[in-house]
């Protein structure tokens, strides 16, 4: 089993008055067949908290670990995370212009397995996972999302998933500015996935919408830059009914 374990994090970032602390002592657990929902209002750290752990330069990390498997993934490099096996899919991914998406993926695929995915099986199974996202095989020669739809942003997100098959998926915000149709396509990808049993997600959300097509092992309530509460998926229907004030208010 496969364990992702975040100890006592604490992560500043620089701003014109000095370092700003966003994540004041976070402990979290996900396990290898786990899901689990964070949840919390407009600038609590769910999004810092999904950087720091891929390891974006904006963060600093001064305290606490990130252990993958036992191993502390703050020391490696963004590409030495990735191989070790998380991956991010991001709140807003970025375009890449004269990168096309089959270029894309094949240059993951080999830097995240160590050699080139054998020509014809890959291109079988790039085609396999754009259409389980509604993507048409034409959509492989586009460049990485210029010009694309949110929609279609975020399910090429979830295509890279099911093709480079981490051990840890971490997903922020992959909801957002999704229609209905795009909502269910996305979470059947993302089910697909944790239905291996030996993989797990962190899904950082605001929204208790796309938990009726993913179902949560655990949901986190997420509050000023800490971990508030911690349930099942009847805290996010709480959630849903209550808000968030009741945290808020008690300045947690």
């Amino acid at each position: 089993m496969a364990t992702l374990e975040i100890k006592n994090l604490h992560v500043s970032v620089n701003t014109d008055d000095g370092p700003q602390e966003i994540l004041k002592g976070v402990d979290l657990t996900v396990r290898s067949g786990e899901v689990h929902a964070i949840m919390g209002p407009n600038g609590s750290g769910k999004s810092t908290l999904a950087y720091s752990i891929a390891g974006h330069p904006k963060y600093d990390v001064t305290e606490g670990e990130v252990l993958l498997d036992g191993e502390d993934i703050l020391q490696l490099s963004v590409d030495e995370r990735a191989r070790a096996g998380l991956f991010l899919a991001m709140q807003y991914p970025v375009e890449v212009p004269g990168v096309s998406v089959a270029n894309f993926l094949r240059t993951a695929k080999t830097a995240v397995d160590g050699e080139a995915p054998k020509l014809r099986t890959w291109i079988k199974d790039v085609n396999a996972a754009l259409e389980r996202m509604t993507l048409d095989p034409t959509f492989a020669q586009r460049n990485v999302n210029e010009g694309f739809s949110g929609g279609e942003k975020k399910r090429h997100e979830i295509a890279q998933l099911e093709l480079l098959n981490p051990k840890f998926a971490v997903l922020d915000e992959t909801d957002s500015g999704l229609d209905i149709d795009a909502l269910r396509v996305v979470s059947d990808g993302v089910n697909r996935f944790s239905g291996q049993g030996d993989r797990g997600v962190l899904l950082i959300t605001h929204y208790t919408r796309i938990l009726q097509y993913i179902s949560p092992d655990f949901v986190h309530v997420f509050v000023a830059g800490r971990l508030a509460e911690t349930g099942g998926r009847e805290l996010a229907d709480q959630l849903e009914a209550e808000g968030y004030d009741k945290y808020t208010r008690a300045g947690v």
